[in-house]
């Protein structure tokens, strides 16, 4: 914790868990394929980061790139998946469901939120929020889900997370009592002061990271960029 500000650190593999371990962070969102949003992680991420880090872990439960409607057989599969997770030491799941016409689809967010909860974790809807159509009724919905956290920028993507700032900083004011709004999405060393000013945030999530060559392209959390971002809070 920085300055009473809670971070959270988006990792894609256990020498990232590793750098975020050598900062004062909080919190750790695993995933694997940064580069591609973040997908579920793999048991066996999971398990050998445990070993390199004290840090909360929460796992991404999410199995492709592109929307947040997916089938009942990939749903299913997504409750197997956060099952698993939890019951190998996840600290919590993060995952987003929405209807064909972007609200939050409630059955499914219920059903996943209970299973969550039944291994008393925490219960994370991730940035498939920003894509609703109503953001103020998207958060209502959640807590009614007992959603315990909503990764949001605002509705907003990078670099344009300042547009979201009116919105975020009434999604704290309003609701932050009832559900953690955990600002991220574009967090870098040159805006992240202005952030959690603007919004009241008490929570921010990032990636710091670079890209790393081998035969193409990944994402990894580099420690130069996080180093240099948690200087300007």
């Amino acid at each position: 914790m920085i300055k009473n500000k809670t971070i959270e650190i988006c990792c894609g593999s256990i020498e990232d868990c590793a750098v975020a371990q050598m900062f004062p962070v909080d919190r750790i969102e695993l995933n694997s394929a940064i580069e591609l949003g973040g997908l579920t992680p793999s048991l066996g991420t999971l398990i050998e980061s445990k070993k390199v880090t004290k840090l909360p872990i929460c796992c991404m439960v999410r199995p492709r790139t592109a929307g947040f409607v997916y089938t009942e057989k990939q749903f299913q599969s997504m409750l197997f998946d956060a099952e698993l997770l939890l019951k190998h030491g996840a600290d919590g799941i993060v995952f987003g469901f929405l209807n064909e016409d972007g609200t939050i689809d409630i059955n499914r967010t219920k059903q996943m939120s209970a299973l969550i909860k039944s291994y008393g974790k925490e219960v994370i809807f991730h940035k498939a929020f920003d894509q609703t159509p109503d953001l103020i009724k998207a958060c209502e919905t959640l807590i009614e889900c007992q959603v315990d956290r909503i990764l949001t920028s605002g509705g907003e993507n990078y670099p344009d997370i300042h547009k979201g700032f009116p919105i975020l900083k009434q999604l704290v004011d309003r609701y932050n009592d009832q559900i953690t709004i955990l600002v991220g999405g574009g967090v870098r060393a040159h805006n992240i002061h202005t952030i959690l000013e603007e919004t009241n945030c008490t929570q921010i999530h990032m990636t710091a990271k670079e890209m790393k060559k081998n035969v193409g392209e990944y994402a990894a959390v580099s420690e130069y960029n996080l180093k240099n971002i948690l200087s300007n809070i």
